[in-house]
């Protein structure tokens, strides 16, 4: 189910809130549990048996590592070690092998039959689970929590699937670690204030989302339909600022209208972007891009890896490792490798040569992180590599052979799409979010979201809205 779906604003969220703001304190998590596994259900009425599968494995494993035996032992503080240890292989095995059959394994296989021109692997053609990776991490995040004792009492069979499976988060995250909402799981108060601090958030995500992501890709399909290899230099550029605009306004707005549900319900769930478009180093758009799955990767593989505190060498084969896993993680394509593979470059040559200069440089670091940015955004984009390698031609003026959307369509889409484009352009400076703060209270302000919200919902029904880009990956 999308949330910016008439059977999501409509149906779900408005039964759903009544029954949840209805029934004593004490029954909210069960409610909330019930509703996020509706909620997951009708759009994925068999994954849902996976999901609850997944979280009951996992939650009986996390058990295991609390067990402590009754009886008297000898070695007592080894052998709960090494059964914490066994217990967090294990989920390991199960979390990331199910993550391999679903989204991995015909990658693997056709290119393993590729290579030896044998059909040595079977093409399982299984469709992915909404939201695997995303929550496959985070059952993963509270193994590794409770095998290093950060975790201080062990969940509660609700309260660990709620965690799970909330549904703000469930599908395209913000990726949660469980200290995070333990304390409001237990409990939690749901003030007037906090249910209209949370419709505005979400009011102002949805119209994000389908008022500027969705009507800027199609300028982007438009010229992807065009055919890259026939694409003037100033029109591949605009495609690929179009992709970069699409990609944050759609998981930007997903991701605020998460918070906003979050509020609704009792919980703060965090924020997953901080205006990354105004970094001046690629490293410090990556800190402010998708800052829950690039905290896990740094707190989870980095830092157990060894960091950057055992010399030159180790710190770059660890970025190595996280970035081509960063990169494997967003899908299982050769595109996905290469664009992880490009941040590593950058990132590393950023550590050791340029990159405080160039943080320190003001306008000179801004024009670079936007110039890169949206080469790396069509790497990600494309994945068939001859499409991708002629598009990447384009935008250096390298063309295959005639040159089929020239000055003539740039001029036509800049006046199609040029009010957009300056909105998009103010939207990923920090201006509208301090003003939305600071007027946020204010009558005006109100009536406006409340304008945004409706504009919203017409967009839906007339049919211009596309599914959130994060839901492939």
């Amino acid at each position: 189910m999308l949330f910016s779906s008439v059977g999501f604003l409509f149906r779900f969220l408005p039964i759903f809130m009544i029954v949840y703001l209805a029934v004593p304190a004490k029954y909210r998590n069960f409610v909330l549990l019930v509703g996020s596994l509706v909620f997951y259900g009708v759009g994925e009425p068999y994954f849902v048996l996976l999901l609850i599968g997944s979280v009951l494995i996992n939650y009986g494993l996390s058990r295991y590592m609390f067990w402590e035996p009754k009886s008297p032992q000898k070695n007592r503080k080894l052998k709960a070690k090494k059964r914490r240890r066994r217990a967090l292989i294990l989920a390991c095995v199960f979390d990331l092998g199910t993550l391999f059959v679903f989204k991995y394994w015909d990658f693997v296989a056709g290119n393993v039959n590729g290579i030896t021109g044998n059909q040595l692997l079977p093409i399982l053609s299984l469709a992915l689970p909404l939201g695997i990776s995303f929550y496959t991490f985070q059952m993963l995040s509270y193994q590794f929590d409770c095998y290093r004792g950060k975790v201080s009492r062990q969940a509660g069979l609700v309260a660990y699937s709620n965690y799970i499976c909330m549904f703000p988060q469930l599908i395209v995250g913000p990726i949660l670690r469980y200290g995070e909402v333990e304390d409001r799981m237990a409990e939690r108060r749901i003030r007037v204030r906090d249910l209209e601090n949370g419709l505005k958030l979400f009011a102002a995500g949805l119209g994000i989302k389908v008022l500027m992501a969705d009507r800027i890709s199609t300028l982007w399909n438009t010229i992807m339909t065009a055919g890259p290899g026939n694409l003037h230099v100033s029109v591949a550029w605009m495609g690929a600022l179009a992709y970069s605009f699409q990609i944050y306004f759609d998981f930007w707005g997903y991701s605020v209208m998460a918070m906003g549900l979050g509020k609704m319900l009792g919980f703060r769930i965090p924020r997953n972007f901080d205006d990354p478009y105004t970094s001046r180093s690629i490293a410090e758009f990556w800190r402010r891009w998708h800052i829950t799955l690039g905290s896990w990767f740094r707190d989870y593989i980095y830092i157990p890896l060894g960091g950057n505190r055992k010399g030159d060498m180790r710190t770059i084969c660890n970025l190595f490792i996280v970035w081509v896993l960063t990169g494997f993680w967003h899908g299982a394509d050769w595109n996905f490798v290469l664009w992880g593979l490009g941040f590593f470059l950058l990132i590393s040559l950023e550590k050791k040569t340029y990159g405080k200069w160039m943080e320190r440089s003001g306008v000179l670091g801004h024009i670079y992180t936007l110039l890169i940015i949206p080469v790396t955004w069509v790497i990600f984009a494309i994945s068939d590599m001859s499409q991708l390698a002629a598009y990447l031609g384009n935008m250096v003026g390298i063309y295959a052979g005639r040159v089929m959307v020239g000055t003539e369509q740039f001029i036509r889409y800049l006046k199609d799409y040029g009010i957009l484009l300056i909105v998009c352009v103010i939207f990923i400076t920090p201006f509208p979010k301090k003003w939305y703060h600071r007027f946020k209270d204010r009558w005006f302000m109100v009536l406006f979201l409340f304008a945004i919200f409706w504009w919203s919902v017409y967009e839906i029904v007339v049919g211009s809205n596309n599914p959130f880009l994060y839901f492939r990956f």
